[in-house]
């Protein structure tokens, strides 16, 4: 398994840094200042000027890679720029050439040639294809489940039904849209225990109650349930969020709508229970991380 950031990592990176650094030494800068404005060691800058380091050339002789890199050895050496500038323009070439079978795109599929057998509907260097989309969707999703899995007291908010973090695709419209932990998180000895790699279709409850947030207005994206006591919705508000009551024992659906249109800024939802009904309270967020770091907050 090859990802296209092992060719940033390996074959762009150490290019446009030999780049930049011949460029500013060119201007006169010392290697000491060369280090200072790339990040990296002076005995680094040496081998970069001095070749010692392996180059791609074509990285190296694309046209906007040498154009970028004349603009920001201009910027960096005459102060105009900042390194944190430069960051954010090398980003952007990152995805320039990364997307729509750019040079990036074409080194990857050359190192992954089944990447150019897939269906000719796919792209995987789009990042507007549905896969990256959902990639991004378990990943973030799999960075909330590593932070509560460390979070000490996580598994005392879990409710005897069981937690789960959801997070959905930004044009998510049925519970397939929506990525969760398969079997929900459940306190096993004290233990907050994830039981599989989180997938797309598996939660059915806090699944619902996020998509009839987002189809109500809300600008969220993923959602957790944990036990309901009215000191957590107290520390919650405290934190800054707004909280709303729904009635679970209706249609989840208008009753989280109702609950939406009322408060349209909430990000904490509760319902107190009923018959046969647990209470819980639903964080939402606009990612899983965002939600589980709410989360560790209150362990």
């Amino acid at each position: 398994m090859h990802f296209v950031e092992e060719i940033v990592v390996g074959e762009f990176l150490p290019t446009i840094r030999s780049l930049l650094a011949s460029n500013l030494r060119d201007r006169g800068l010392t290697q000491s200042e060369v280090a200072d404005v790339l990040g990296i060691s002076q005995s680094a800058v040496s081998k970069y000027a001095h070749g010692d380091v392996t180059v791609n050339d074509r990285i190296a002789n694309d046209d906007r890679v040498r154009t970028v890199v004349d603009e920001l050895g201009t910027g960096l050496a005459a102060g105009d720029i900042s390194p944190v500038q430069a960051l954010i323009e090398l980003e952007v070439l990152i995805r320039d050439l990364e997307s729509g079978g750019d040079l990036l795109a074409q080194l990857h599929e050359e190192a992954v040639p089944e990447l150019g057998e897939h269906p000719s509907g796919f792209r995987v260097h789009d990042p507007e294809s549905e896969l990256r989309a959902s990639e991004r969707v378990l990943s973030s999703v799999r960075q909330g489940l590593s932070i509560l899995e460390t979070a000490s007291g996580f598994a005392g908010l879990i409710p005897a039904v069981g937690s789960n973090l959801v997070a959905c695709t930004p044009d998510a419209e049925d519970v397939d849209d929506v990525a969760g932990v398969p079997g929900r998180i459940f306190d096993i000895k004290g233990q907050a225990t994830v039981p599989t790699a989180p997938e797309f279709g598996v939660s059915e409850h806090v699944a619902r109650v996020l998509l009839a947030a987002r189809r109500h207005g809300a600008d969220v994206s993923a959602a957790i349930n944990i036990r309901y006591e009215p000191e957590l919705v107290d520390e919650l508000i405290e934190e800054g969020h707004v909280a709303a009551e729904f009635d679970e024992s209706d249609d989840v659906s208008s009753s989280v709508g109702a609950a939406i249109e009322n408060e349209s800024e909430a990000t904490v939802l509760y319902q107190t229970g009923g018959m046969g009904i647990e209470p819980l309270i639903y964080v939402l967020g606009s990612d899983a991380q965002s939600v589980a770091d709410t989360i560790r907050s209150l362990t």
